[in-house]
């Protein structure tokens, strides 16, 4: 009798933490499948602005003589999710461990925005290069200054591709020409990039996500400029670090 009451017992108690742990399982896999459902902050938009682009050089035997290049301004919005509950503050956004995908990977960078941009926020040139972003929580918004507002505003990066040098002997050159100009194709165009997105709060919380896009948007070597906004950011899950 005593024997079949301690083996009782023991089959309670397995069937207890077979319970327990298949709980934990669910709990885990939705997680994972769904990330965090009330974050503070949330990741809102994504606007893509493609372009075409003419960094002039000297002119030795032409009148004009441009590098080049097709830009691809990101636009990040986070906002405060006003269903939280309680207010948060906004420490840091990283935006870090960029991957680039592309036919010719060597001639494209990531930029920062211009400190000294008053009315235009990149400039195509070498010492805005990055490998990585940190905008810095404030008081305002200041792209140029990598400022974010601490309780949520907008974070941006340029993706370039310096793609060749053209010359011309031409009265004038709309720039927005310039894609058709060196021929370049769609295909030779084609940027995959990935990154990850972190949202940093003063009292030590983190969040992160993986954002991946396609460069540039269709049609920038006939219109010269183009651009999508993404609204359907289900796909994107956070995930305390």
């Amino acid at each position: 009798m005593i024997t079949n009451k301690k083996y009782f017992h023991i089959v309670v108690v397995i069937l207890m933490i077979a319970v327990i742990l298949f709980v934990l399982g669910v709990v885990v896999l939705r997680y994972h499948v769904e990330g965090e459902t009330n974050m503070p902050f949330k990741l809102s938009k994504i606007a893509i602005i493609s372009s075409s682009e003419g960094m002039d050089k000297e002119a030795i035997d032409t009148r004009w003589a441009f590098d080049v290049c097709q830009n691809n301004d990101v636009y990040l919005y986070i906002n405060k999710n006003e269903n939280y509950g309680k207010t948060e503050v906004i420490k840091e956004i990283v935006i870090d461990n960029i991957q680039i995908e592309a036919k010719q990977k060597d001639k494209i960078n990531i930029y920062k925005p211009d400190e000294q941009g008053e009315k235009q926020i990149f400039k195509t040139k070498k010492e805005n290069v990055v490998s990585s972003l940190v905008y810095t929580g404030g008081v305002e918004t200041n792209l140029n200054q990598l400022k974010i507002s601490n309780q949520g505003g907008l974070v941006a990066f340029r993706c370039a591709n310096l793609l060749a040098e053209y010359t011309s002997n031409e009265e004038e050159i709309n720039h927005k020409d310039l894609l058709k100009k060196i021929g370049v194709t769609e295909e030779d165009l084609q940027i995959k990039i990935t990154f990850e997105l972190i949202i940093k709060l003063e009292e030590g919380k983190e969040y992160q996500t993986t954002i991946d896009l396609d460069f540039p948007i269709e049609n920038v070597i006939e219109e010269g400029t183009t651009s999508k906004e993404i609204t359907d950011l289900k796909d994107y899950k956070f995930k305390r670090d």
